[in-house]
């Protein structure tokens, strides 16, 4: 979420800062769902692919020239928006990844899924893990390899990567394969409890409710069995409490025999999304994680 690692002043506590946040995190993702990215030449996208039967269980395909050999690697998008709002289309979630990632042979994946009210975030999890399985069972039809999957997300799609990665159960029971690795990007809800037990906006109360063993089934940090495969925590420098979840995150994987790495950033929330893929320093330290999942991580 935008704003998680803010105290907010009493004079702006209540529904007027629930509005200005929902507000910045509409901002940060990029709008509504506007118009697509302009494709880079040669691409080649398979629109609104479904993976289940409501409309928001979709996802877009975006296919690099020259594929056939039925083994490029896939990087699977999860937007964010407060687990409220939100597209898979946004330029934020899909322009500069595409730019990066598909001239080095990539299948891009960017996923919708089910919003709040109507869909919790527990379910949209479970959204994505069917997404994933799916994408997985098309991949050879793709010319792509269902085994060699980065799964990644921002904000609240942060939030739901690092839980399916947390616990396996998640893409098991959907049919999914194991992945290389998964890339958060500046989630500040890895550790729920953490964050309802303390001050917090209200729209944290309509995504997660107020029974603590609610907050513990949708919880990374609780979640985490040991079994996770690696995981890169990317964190805002501007937001402490994004930073120190994924610390405390990261370091509950490492106690239990995994692998976590946190790489702090100083960009804003927004810009950890949308600058991942320009050239720079960023997507470079990025790029050479992914290389370490491709080498047997």
């Amino acid at each position: 979420m935008g704003l998680a690692g803010l105290s907010p002043p009493a004079a702006v506590a209540g529904p007027l800062l629930d509005r200005l946040m929902e507000a910045r995190t509409a901002a940060d993702q990029g709008g509504g769902a506007g118009a697509m990215p302009a494709l880079p030449a040669g691409v080649r996208l398979l629109r609104e692919l479904p993976y289940g039967e409501d409309a928001r269980q979709r996802m877009d395909v975006y296919l690099p020239p020259g594929l056939g050999s039925g083994r490029a690697p896939l990087l699977v998008m999860v937007h964010g928006g407060g687990w409220r709002v939100g597209d898979k289309a946004m330029s934020a979630v899909v322009a500069n990844k595409l730019a990066h990632w598909l001239p080095r042979g990539y299948i891009l994946v960017s996923v919708n899924y089910r919003l709040l009210p109507a869909t919790a975030p527990l379910e949209q999890a479970r959204d994505l893990a069917a997404a994933l399985a799916r994408a997985q069972a098309l991949a050879p039809s793709w010319g792509g390899d269902p085994a060699a999957v980065v799964l990644m997300g921002h904000s609240a799609g942060a939030h739901l990567v690092a839980l399916l990665a947390a616990d396996p159960a998640f893409a098991r029971d959907a049919g999914a394969q194991p992945w290389l690795g998964t890339i958060a990007l500046d989630s500040a809800a890895l550790d729920l409890p953490g964050i309802m037990e303390a001050p917090h906006p209200s729209l944290y109360d309509r995504a997660f409710g107020q029974d603590p063993a609610a907050w513990r089934a949708v919880s990374p940090y609780h979640r985490v069995a040991g079994t996770t495969r690696p995981l890169l925590l990317v964190c805002s420098s501007r937001r402490a409490l994004a930073c120190a979840q994924a610390d405390r995150f990261a370091s509950r994987v490492g106690s239990l025999g995994g692998r976590a790495e946190v790489l702090r950033q100083p960009l804003s929330h927004g810009e950890i999304n949308r600058r991942l893929g320009e050239p720079g320093a960023y997507t470079a330290a990025v790029e050479a994680f992914i290389a370490t999942l491709r080498r047997g991580g």
